[in-house]
């Protein structure tokens, strides 16, 4: 059995040792699940954005208070983004150790904070509107970009990757400005798992406290 100091090694490793785009394509991608089903079109991958881009935009100018919206944020993330393959992406070479029941737990934990973490972000559009512009197939997955449009600002571009490994067309990341949802996410949870020494159910309780 490998010691609690080796295991902490292999993140580090398996982090350091893959690109970035490696890790944003076969990271999320390479999770067990259905055949990329030749189905799924482009033009049916960017009807899925502009279904959730009108729901964020209806929550973000619905006036209502910053509770409410990030409960709403959190059903919406639900509802499109293939959590259990970004979840499981998050915890990396730690998620072939976790339990059942502690992927489980730690995929309704990491649902909630990661939810509310990006319903935070995207409040800050209050009074703008996202726009979808165009999309295309790229090897596994649709690229679908959108323009934010905020009062006083410059436009700026949110990029969704959206696959249908899963079994549906369900979003696996995001771009906010360039930056890399699933990456970041990843260094983020690798960062509380080491500093809890790679306990998993210590990171599961205090990822449901961020939350």
């Amino acid at each position: 059995m490998k010691s609690m100091a080796n295991e902490l090694l292999t993140r580090r490793t398996a982090l350091k040792g893959m690109g970035a785009g490696t890790l944003s394509l076969c990271g999320a991608l390479a999770i067990p699940g259905p055949a990329f089903a030749a189905g799924l079109t482009t033009e049916e991958a960017r009807k899925l954005v502009d279904r959730l881009v009108g729901e964020i935009n209806q929550v973000i100018n619905s006036g209502k208070s910053e509770e409410w919206m990030l409960r709403e944020f959190e059903k919406i993330f639900a509802k499109y983004a293939d959590v259990p393959a970004i979840a499981r992406y998050a915890l990396g070479v730690d998620a072939r150790r976790a339990s059942k029941r502690q992927m489980r737990e730690f995929t309704k934990a990491f649902q909630r904070y990661i939810s509310r973490k990006y319903g935070h972000r995207f409040r800050e559009f209050i009074g703008g509107r996202i726009e979808v512009k165009n999309a295309r197939k790229l090897k596994k997955f649709y690229e679908i970009k959108t323009i934010t449009k905020l009062r006083g600002q410059e436009p700026f571009e949110v990029v969704f990757h959206v696959s249908d490994r899963s079994g549906k067309p369900l979003f696996f990341n995001i771009f906010i400005e360039g930056i890399n949802m699933l990456l970041s996410e990843r260094e983020e949870i690798q960062a509380m798992l080491d500093r809890r020494k790679g306990n998993i159910d210590a990171l599961i309780r205090d990822l449901r406290k961020a939350a």
